[in-house]
């Protein structure tokens, strides 16, 4: 049992090693585009929710929700690569700065854009 949780781990871990650095990458390519709206953020959490919608479709179609490519996929390289905690951050900021309809806009346009495509990922391919 305990063998079992610390593969998991190590699985969850591998996944989420390359998710950020996947993140970290796509920030830096946007760079410059993130002065005015965090562009970086948004397109990874956007991108990230379609491949999560993507991964969850396929594996709930074969039963293997719980097996190590799921894990290593959607617990550890899409939770790595997609970024609410910075998400949340930058919102902050753009309220911070006085901006309440750049942050309101924020918000929606993520919240309702990332389920939406979860949701399109997922019946593209359940």
């Amino acid at each position: 049992m305990l063998s079992d949780i610390i593969k998991n781990i190590a699985i969850v871990g591998a996944g989420s090693f390359i998710g950020v650095a996947a993140r970290y990458l796509v920030s830096l390519m946007l760079k410059d585009a993130g002065k005015v709206f965090p562009w970086a953020t948004f397109i990874v959490n956007l991108v990230g929710c379609f491949i999560i919608g993507l991964l969850w479709g396929l594996f709930s179609r074969t039963a293997n929700e719980g097996n190590n490519w799921a894990l290593f996929l959607t617990v550890g390289l899409c939770g790595g690569f997609t970024t609410f905690s910075t998400f949340s951050k930058e919102a902050l900021i753009i309220l911070q700065s006085g901006n309440f309809w750049g942050f309101a806009g924020y918000i929606a346009l993520s919240v309702s854009a990332g389920v939406a495509l979860v949701a399109l990922g997922y019946y593209l391919c359940r």
